[in-house]
């Protein structure tokens, strides 16, 4: 790079924990970071689950980078051993490692789109040679152009949920079902949430860590509100790793949380139906009805709740020259590594910015979104990767190829948890010890769900993180 450009900042787009690490990472470098958050506040995304509690604890969930940063203004890292919900994430670290880094975070400002300067994606002659333009829309309604020496894309992809169809499409009539519809693990400790499923039927579409927060959920609800029932929608069957790793979990949190979706269904709270792909949505005046792609039809349900994984926004990385894989939607040389059909979360390798990087030099896809539809994200994974991302910028390039992480080996990957204690044991599990194919929580984001702890539990749709 010539030195106007390598005088830019780097612009990392989203503040959840990989972009507030990533910048966390810079500034150890003596790098310049802009962080860009659509939202108006630190964690936007892991704020709307912080009701879910992380199978990942404290002490897997703070990037150490970060940690030295926080340091010095008398911040303490909460129990190790304890594990954070969605808003403790937030307000204990996220926003304080924020404050930090000052006005290094904008908040308020919408990336729209990324691009080299005066070249579109077709324009070859001296490419690597510009800096990136990035585009922003702010909270105010302002437009904005800046330019970067190279662009990490944190944005996770918690915004685009992944809809009912077993064909990857939106079902026949979900969208005019949409006010009976939701695509997040309820909180039923909100009045309103609660008076919406209490003594209702309610169809849980999905297989992955939300799913099962979903379906414990309701089944306590159940316990006081007579007529609550759910009925767990799969698009496989149940075999000996649905309900994930049990006591074998190196999570221990990710474990119990699916021995309790396997007490929802073995105490009559919820009802399995296998192998049922989801072609068509029918409204009626009071209920839905689901139908799948064999013609099968479920009993009227109240209410639906969609937990089928989440994707990646790409439509404002148009203009930059990508390398995804043609499945997973995530970096082709990761993709082979990541696949659910083949991987779990403990057989995933640490990997850094070899197989992150793209054909257009200095721009990369980082924690959930670098995974595209794959569930199986932690986020110590995505904090390894920002680390190697940083060194390569820096010009470190030992230090960029040097592995600093070891990951669990056992228990199926994703999602979150939902346990009020911190220490929560587990008791008569059973199963095996590996991800199945999730659906997107395996971040965590299951394979169909979100995957949030260990990304921690990101996300998360809690499919989401980590």
């Amino acid at each position: 790079m010539n030195a106007p450009t390598t005088a830019l900042p780097t612009v990392v787009i989203g503040a959840g924990p990989i972009g507030l690490a990533a910048a966390s990472h810079l500034v150890e470098r003596g790098l310049e970071p802009l962080v860009l958050e659509a939202g108006d506040g630190a964690g936007s995304a892991v704020r709307e689950w912080s009701h879910v509690r992380l199978f990942s604890t404290w002490g897997e969930v703070v990037d150490p980078a970060a940690e030295k940063l926080l340091a010095p203004t008398g911040w303490v890292r909460p129990d190790g051993a304890t594990y954070p919900t969605g808003g403790d994430w937030a307000e204990l670290y996220l926003q304080p490692l924020a404050d930090v880094l000052g006005d290094k975070v904008r908040f308020g400002a919408r990336v729209t789109g990324v691009s080299r300067l005066g070249r579109d994606r077709v324009v070859d002659a001296d490419r690597e040679q510009q800096p990136f333009t990035v585009h922003i829309l702010n909270s105010d309604g302002t437009e904005q152009r800046i330019t970067a020496r190279a662009v990490i894309d944190a944005s996770g992809t918690w915004s685009t949920p992944s809809p009912i169809g077993g064909d990857g499409l939106a079902a026949l009539g979900e969208r005019t079902a949409s006010d009976r519809i939701s695509y997040r693990v309820p909180d039923l400790k909100d009045a309103a949430v609660r008076a919406r499923y209490a003594g209702k039927r309610t169809a849980v579409i999905g297989s992955g860590a939300s799913a099962f927060t979903a379906l414990a959920y309701l089944a306590d609800l159940a316990k006081d509100a007579p007529g609550t029932h759910a009925v767990w929608v799969l698009r496989r069957g149940i075999g000996g790793s649905t309900f994930g790793g049990g006591e074998a979990d190196q999570l221990p949190a990710r474990g119990a949380l699916g021995l309790a979706a396997k007490a929802a269904v073995d105490d009559g709270y919820a009802d399995a139906v296998t192998g049922f792909r989801t072609a068509a949505v029918e409204k009626t005046e009071e209920q839905l009805v689901l139908e799948a792609e064999d013609g099968r039809r479920l009993d009227p349900v109240d209410e639906v709740i969609v937990l089928t994984g989440f994707r990646p926004e790409l439509s404002f990385l148009a203009e930059l020259r990508l390398g995804l894989d043609e499945r997973l939607q995530a970096p082709t040389e990761l993709a082979p590594l990541i696949d659910p059909n083949v991987h779990s979360c403990g057989t995933v390798y640490p990997h850094g910015v070899n197989e992150l990087s793209h054909p257009e030099k200095d721009v990369y896809l980082v924690g959930m979104k670098s995974y595209g539809r794959a569930p199986t994200f932690l986020a110590m994974t995505g904090y390894e990767q920002v680390r190697s991302i940083a060194a390569t910028i820096a010009g470190d390039r030992e230090a960029a190829e040097r592995v600093e992480l070891t990951l669990p080996e056992t228990g199926v990957c994703g999602g979150a948890g939902l346990f009020d204690e911190p220490d929560a044991t587990l008791s008569g599990a059973g199963g095996g010890g590996c991800c199945a194919t999730p659906t997107t929580l395996q971040i965590g984001v299951g394979l169909d769900d979100v995957h949030l702890p260990r990304f921690a539990a990101l996300a998360v749709d809690p499919d989401l993180v980590l």
